[in-house]
């Protein structure tokens, strides 16, 4: 049987059939009829529900089971997910008639009678140890009936049995698994216990809807409501749980979604709110823009850390952005959010958060009795290797040293290595948002707006002002690269050239990097392979203990194609040539950076608006949505021009009663 590898994780994911059934029932028949002799018999069963807690998979089984024979159906096990130490974590049950039998060559082939029935459960195994109903499906594609008498094999395991005792006063902690328990016959048979009603309200999965206090959902609808009356391009979507509870939402204004245009090539996906516990459950996406200053591309909030929430969460975002994924993605180490990111972004390259994983070496190891030298000895591994084989020696020494190998989560980051580790990710265009130094740090979004404490009610206050915040920075940055000039000294033409072309913040960043151009002391050619050049750039660089260290570092340099690459990576990971890759085109006589080397996104001299335009080549005049953008586009430019003057105004007003008068004419009488 085919198997998926994700990660850890093996998915069995092909469909189950009539002759390989017997491989998905519990592990055969005995295991099902030694659990059933430990319990009792549900009587008229409460249907499934999301939100129901188990506490084994057998349970989930045998309480679908006793649904199923009450309702008059027969369940199947359709899937069952595993990880690689055979421990399973995810399951879904199925109508017997779900899908359809495979094809037989046999000359008197059984008869079909399977309907593809959607009628299931969806179960997986929560931090809790219980297992919890995650999505179901009651509705059956055909005749069912109690009383038809139809034997199915699911329920021949339902036989008599020792009964479980009922636990009348169960404690507050495990209320969820009342739900299953107080349906069983009590074991002296004085009859079924009382259901309280109240029981299932109490016991909501916590991770099924979004845990509003006081004036938080009236402070969502206010501002979404508010949002879209001054911009139509305001953009939110909504999830519901099956009672109409909000689960998780979404929302991007018009200027995130046309941002996204210019600067989603990389994207980073910020989890703190719900890593950190606090009161507001958001996650944030979030770009670069042509200043290196960060700008929000949407917002949602979610009812938990799970994955059914992110890849709803990622979807309506993708979806807002007319379905073009980031090239690449950044986001915290965490299985859940990576197989989410696997399942929305499978061509995106994802990349783990350095900085994010470095913060966590004092609270991960602190207690390792020699932490310190242990923290020097990663951070040397991290930070200065310059090739593959260099970090994977490193880290093993390191490991071997300090006999540290069987700890857990270094074991965790070694398997995730490709994704944080700097030499991996060289290929890989990050635009400066992969912290990718020693003691380099991501600064949130709304750092400074945004609290552990902060009520959701008080929080789109908040978010506005940190919107308007950014905004005037942007603004003001933009005025400072177009009415600025720096002084210049008489180093290199590179400077001459970027400095009339780049933004000034990305520039002053660029410029540190033809300053080092003369701590590298030596540049030499190594070798040539026909026009392609390989040359060894020695720079003496800091180490750790305020030590100084000689470097070599290998550039490659094409003169036909005018291409040149460093073993540092710096351009990929920042966005502009490295000191090494400079002093080599310095060396060869390169007055000015290869064209494919200026990048669009840091030029000041692009004009950029944050009006939403699908382009007149892009409209689809059958699409009632890219209608009423591109009229709103065209009506927001009038109205821009009219109110410059009055003259102006009596005029747009006149022009626009002829124009809506037309309209209705047409309307009236369709071609």
């Amino acid at each position: 049987m085919a198997t998926l590898q994700m990660d850890e994780v093996s998915l069995n994911s092909e469909p189950v059939y009539d002759d390989e059934a017997e491989e998905f029932e519990i592990d055969g028949d005995c295991a099902m009829t030694e659990y059933v002799g430990q319990t009792g018999v549900i009587q008229n069963p409460l249907p499934p529900a999301v939100g129901m807690e188990f506490e084994s998979y057998e349970d989930v089984y045998y309480f679908y089971n006793c649904y199923a024979k009450e309702q008059g159906f027969g369940v199947r096990v359709s899937n069952t997910w595993s990880r690689k130490s055979k421990e399973r974590y995810r399951g879904k049950l199925s109508c017997s008639s779900a899908g359809f039998k495979k094809k037989s060559e046999a000359n008197r082939p059984r008869p079909e009678t399977r309907t593809g029935c959607p009628a299931m459960i969806k179960f997986r195994l929560m931090e809790s140890k219980r297992w919890r109903i995650i999505e179901v499906e009651l509705e059956h594609n055909h005749l069912i009936s109690p009383t038809s008498g139809k034997f199915y094999k699911s329920h021949k395991t339902l036989g008599a049995g020792t009964k479980r005792p009922l636990q009348a006063d169960v404690a507050e902690e495990v209320q969820t698994i009342r739900l299953f328990r107080t349906v069983i016959i009590d074991s002296d048979g004085s009859g079924n216990a009382d259901v309280n009603d109240g029981t299932y309200g109490n016991s909501v999965d916590h991770y099924n809807q979004l845990r509003f206090k006081e004036g938080d959902a009236l402070a969502v609808h206010n501002y979404f409501c508010s949002s879209q009356l001054m911009n139509p391009n305001f953009l939110y979507s909504v999830d519901l749980n099956e009672k109409g509870c909000l689960r998780n939402i979404f929302w991007a204004d018009a200027r995130s979604r046309v941002a996204y245009g210019y600067f989603g090539d990389v994207v980073a996906i910020d989890t703190t709110c719900l890593t950190e516990n606090y009161e507001v459950p958001l996650v944030s996406f979030i770009g670069v823009n042509h200043h290196g200053h960060r700008v929000l591309l949407g917002c949602g909030l979610v009812a938990g850390e799970t994955i059914e929430s992110y890849i709803w969460l990622f979807r309506a975002w993708l979806t807002c952005m007319l379905g073009r994924p980031p090239q690449a993605i950044i986001s915290a180490q965490c299985r859940t959010l990576q197989a989410a990111v696997a399942d929305v972004f499978p061509r995106a390259s994802h990349c783990l958060c350095l900085s994010l994983i470095m913060q966590k070496i004092p609270e991960k190891l602190g207690g390792l009795l020699e932490f310190e030298a242990i923290k020097v000895a990663l951070n040397r591994a991290v930070y200065h290797s310059l090739r593959v084989d260099e970090f994977e020696t490193t880290w093993e020494k390191m490991i071997q040293h300090f006999g540290i190998g069987d700890h857990r989560w270094l074991q965790a980051l070694y398997q995730d290595r490709k994704r944080w580790v700097p030499v991996y990710l060289k290929d890989i265009f990050l635009a400066g948002m992969f912290p990718n130094q020693q003691n380099e740090v991501v600064t949130p979004f709304f750092d400074g707006y945004l609290h552990r404490n902060t009520p959701l009610k008080f929080f789109f206050d908040k978010y506005d002002q940190a919107l308007r915040t950014r905004q005037q920075e942007e603004a003001l940055a933009n005025l400072g690269s177009r009415n600025s000039r720096f002084v210049l000294k008489p180093r290199c033409y590179f400077e001459f050239q970027l400095e009339k072309l780049y933004t000034n913040d990305v520039f002053k960043k660029f410029q540190r990097e033809v300053e080092g151009i003369y701590s590298c002391f030596s540049t030499r050619q190594k070798h040539a392979d026909g026009h392609i050049l390989t040359y060894i750039v020695k720079e003496q660089i800091e180490a750790e203990e305020n030590r100084r260290e000689t470097r070599d570092y290998e550039v490659s340099f094409d003169a036909t194609e005018m291409e040149v690459f460093c073993l540092c990576g710096l351009f990929n990971f920042k966005g502009y040539l490295c000191r090494h890759a400079l002093a080599v085109l310095n060396q060869n006589g390169m007055e000015e950076i290869p064209p494919q080397y200026i990048l669009s996104r840091w030029r000041k001299d692009m004009k950029r608006t944050y009006v939403l335009d699908h382009g007149c080549n892009g409209i689809d005049i059958n699409n009632p949505v890219h209608r009423y953008d591109h009229l709103y586009k065209c009506i927001v430019q009038v109205v821009e021009e009219a109110r410059k003057s009055q003259d102006r105004y009596k005029d747009a007003i006149q022009a626009l009663d002829e124009i809506l008068n037309k309209v209705h004419l047409i309307e009236d009488h369709p071609v």
